[in-house]
This record gives structure tokens, sequence and C-alpha cells, in this order.
């Protein structure tokens, strides 16, 4: 089954939705724009029931097939949030408004998602139920675990959940997985650094938060060289240092910030720790004073084995066998569909967009050409696993 006619012959109308979407990005939760379109466009096209409200300002819509005697409910999910951030594109459809961007392809995975709807309402062809999730604030805001604890497995009885994401790099069209550990956990740390400041010629007096600080950022990267399996995977990277307000003053305080990436819970826990333990340490060897605030955020996206086989069977119904990949190394990235995979079973599956710049680049934009593939993905999988009677 290749790529699906009606979803090509739809491609025009999808990528101008996608492209109001690019021009009129909004962060977090606050999609009303978007999520109105969306409510509206899901009613118009017949869907058998919209709700909006879910994990805030999260859209859901059900589509029902021909017929229910399998009493199958399978859950599609789209993001809907940008970033915040300036883009750098020359397109037409460029971002109207500053400082924010659809630089990750939400646009694009929103408008597939919408594309799908309207086929799967107006063809019907499969035994079962569609749920298709609009969800906000994935870029850090966990609106997929804000959507879940609103009820959405349970309200809807949804049995099994799938998602997408495009990546840049990837050929057109083609598909890439794996089961188990897809996409890395992400925490955050913030190390509060108290010294005791001095003016920059007297040294010999203070105690430097800044000389404490390059201490604590190359003692941090010793975790992951030292503590870690080398046959694991884990970063900890410190992305912020912040000292000083004058040239001639030694200040009082530093802070460092940064992330931890994890693909095992045991991995998670011996970093953790080892942060607390080389805190103590630094500020004991420097009679400095030292607190550490480590937060835990999404956790590790895990695909399930059983239906991640299935999607790739559908990638390969929809692309050939040699555009599916079920061997991809994992990321380091993180993503809030970890939430809804530890609540039903499911699958991530990337989608190619050929090259161009990288996710969360200011010059990224996502390719149109690539949206009759994410439609027909969709709806095969709808149809697939919900065969019509």
């Amino acid at each position: 089954m290749p790529i699906i006619n009606r979803a090509a012959g739809l491609k025009d109308e999808i990528t101008a939705w996608r492209r109001d979407f690019h021009a009129n990005p909004e962060i977090l939760y606050d999609v009303h724009r978007t999520a109105g379109i969306v409510e509206r466009k899901l009613r118009e096209l017949g869907c058998d029931e919209v709700v909006t409200g879910i994990g805030r300002t999260g859209v859901v819509a059900v589509i029902k097939g021909r017929s229910n005697h399998s009493g199958k409910v399978i859950g599609l999910r789209a993001d809907m949030d940008a970033l915040p951030m300036t883009e750098t594109t020359d397109v037409p459809y460029a971002s109207t408004i500053k400082g924010r961007a659809h630089a990750c392809g939400h646009d694009g995975h929103t408008a597939m998602l919408l594309g799908a709807a309207k086929y799967l309402a107006e063809t019907r062809n499969f035994d079962g139920t569609a749920v298709v999730i609009f969800q906000p604030a994935e870029e850090g805001g966990a609106g997929g675990l804000a959507m879940v604890k609103d009820g959405l497995m349970d309200r809807w009885g949804i049995q099994e959940v799938y998602g997408l994401h495009n990546m840049p790099g990837l050929p057109v069209g083609h598909f890439t997985l794996r089961p188990g550990p897809l996409m890395a956990a992400a925490d955050t740390f913030s190390i509060g650094i108290e010294g005791y400041g001095a003016h920059a010629s007297r040294p010999h007096v203070s105690i430097d938060p800044v000389a404490v600080g390059c201490q604590l950022h190359v003692a941090l990267q010793t975790i992951v060289a030292r503590n870690i399996d080398p046959l694991k995977c884990a970063v900890v990277s410190v992305t912020m240092f912040q000292a000083g307000e004058a040239t001639n003053v030694i200040p009082q305080t530093a802070r460092l910030q940064g992330t931890v990436r994890t693909l095992e819970a045991k991995i998670r826990d011996t970093i953790e720790a080892r942060m607390g333990e080389i805190c103590s340490g630094v500020a004991a060897a420097h009679r400095a004073k030292i607190s550490l605030d480590y937060r835990r955020g999404y956790p590790v996206t895990v695909n399930h084995e059983r239906q991640t086989s299935f999607a790739a069977s559908v990638a390969r119904d929809v692309a050939g066998a040699a555009a599916v990949d079920t061997e991809m190394t994992p990321v380091m990235g993180a993503e809030d569909f970890s939430y809804m995979l530890e609540a039903r079973p499911g699958a991530f599956i990337f989608m190619g967009t050929g090259p161009g710049p990288g996710l969360h680049h200011p010059a990224y934009d996502f390719n149109d050409e690539a949206i009759p593939a994410g439609v027909s993905y969709w709806a095969r999988l709808v149809e697939t696993a919900m065969p019509a009677a």
C-alpha cells in the first residue's frame, strides 16, 4: 500500500493549513488560536465528538468507523506548540510574531493529523474508534502529562496510542523507530554557590565563587566519564554560568545551570546522587556554600515492543521496506509523549523531511513534501489496526 491517493490529493489544502500555523506560532499552553482552528475544522469534518480544554488547551476528536465490532480504540497524537525563538527563514509564511517560531515542525504534525482526520471522517473504512489528540505545551510544558491527568485515556477508552515526529536529514517519506528506550529523560539542575566577595586585587581574602564554579563544572563532567558504563548513554551539560557585575570585584555568588539526559532509571538515579556528592565535596574543599536544586523532567520515551513492530509494518506498507529503519539509535532529546506511553502501550516514530537545518534551528522549516507520507501513515495505521469487517 503506497501513499494514499486521497492523501496526495489533499496535500495543497493541508499545506495551506500548515503554513497558516507556521505564520502564527503559539507557545506552551497559549495555543488558543491554533486550538480554535483545529476545533473548527474537526467539527466541519463531521467528527462524532469534539472536545476542547483537555490538558488546559488540548483538543480531542472522536471518529467512529463504519462498525465497532472490534471494540478497539486507537489514539493518534500531534503537538501544536512552537518555540520561544526568532525565525530566520525568508519564506513568505514566516512567523509574524517576534520571538516565536515553529522551529520543531509541530505545525506540520498538527496539519498532517488534521488531514488524516479529514480522510478518516470521509471514508470510515475501519472497525472501531479513532481518537485524534492535539496537544499543547510539548516544548517544556508537559502538555502530554496534563492531558493524561485530565482523563484523556480513560474518558475515551484509548487502548493504544501512537505519535509521530518529523526528522530533518532523513529522506522524505522514510521512517525510523525502535522498540524500548527511544528518547531520553530530561532533567534540569541549578547550583547556587556562595563564597565571600572581595576587591579583585585581594583574592586571598575572598572565597571566589567563580573559581569554585570552574572546579565544579570540571568535576561534574567526570560523572559520565568515570561513573557510567561507557557502553551506556548519558549527558551532563552545564549550559549557564552566571557570576559577577564588575571587572574589579570578586563576586559573592555564582550559579551554574544545565541539563541531564539519560535512557535508564538506574543511571538517572546515579547521576543525581553523584551531583549531590560532588557539590558537597567541592564546597568543603573551597570553604564555600553550594546548594543543588535537581528537578526531574520528562521521563524516558519507551516504545512498546508489539506496537513498535506494528507501527513499523504500517510504515513499510506506506513507504516500502527499504525506507523503514527499525534499529534507530536512541537520541538524547526528550519528548513528553513519554507520559502517554507510560499510560498506554504504543509507539513513537520519526518521519523524514529531507535535507536542511535541524530541529530548533532558527532557519528550520517543515518540508511540505512529506505531508502525503505522514497522512498516509496515520490513515493506514487506523485501517490496519482496526480492519473493516
